[in-house]
């Protein structure tokens, strides 16, 4: 990390350019790939201005303070920049979540693959009223379903009728 000072209208002390490198050396651990840094501190009639340019792979960073006191302002920029830094890798992170989670739910899982996790999907077919297996089968050929649940009459309990692939019916009853 490179880091250059600048002075305009006046100079730059060892104790503001000391307490630079200080808050640098513990922001660098957060900044990461930064790759210059820019400390521009200038004085105008009453006040003391500190402006902190950060330039990184892809992105800058400028924050600018201003107050009567120059470490006041340091320490003012300093802070302002910790926080956008940390709201930059907040905002990074969660861009990359984000990104996992939306391929995760475009991708489909495909017939012949079957690695993905089984899922149940809940489906309304079946009849509440008893009906007869040839009641059942007329059911199951108009409304083009491959599996149909109906109560047998006469014994009221449920049955599964079937499509079998073959072409025929197949019929499951409970005991």
């Amino acid at each position: 990390m490179n880091i250059h000072y600048t002075a305009r209208q006046g100079h730059l002390t060892p104790d503001s350019k000391a307490y630079c490198d200080e808050r640098l050396a513990g922001l660098k651990r957060l900044m990461g790939f930064a790759t210059d840094v820019d400390v521009i501190l200038s004085h105008e009639k009453n006040r003391q201005k500190a402006e902190i340019h950060v330039r990184a792979k892809g992105a800058g960073l400028v924050v600018i303070e201003e107050s009567p006191d120059m470490m006041n302002s340091l320490h003012l920029a300093f802070d302002a920049l910790e926080k956008k830094i940390r709201k930059e890798r907040e905002k990074y992170r969660e861009k990359k979540r984000r990104g996992g989670r939306e391929r995760k739910s475009f991708t489909l899982p495909t017939a012949e693959a079957g690695e993905g996790e089984k899922r149940v999907i809940r489906a309304a077919h079946f009849s509440a009223k008893p009906l007869t297996v040839e009641e059942a089968t007329l059911q199951l050929d108009l409304k083009k379903r491959e599996v149909y649940v109906f109560r047998m009459e006469g014994t009221e309990k449920w049955a599964v009728l079937y499509r079998r692939k073959d072409g025929h019916y197949g019929l499951v009853q409970p005991e």
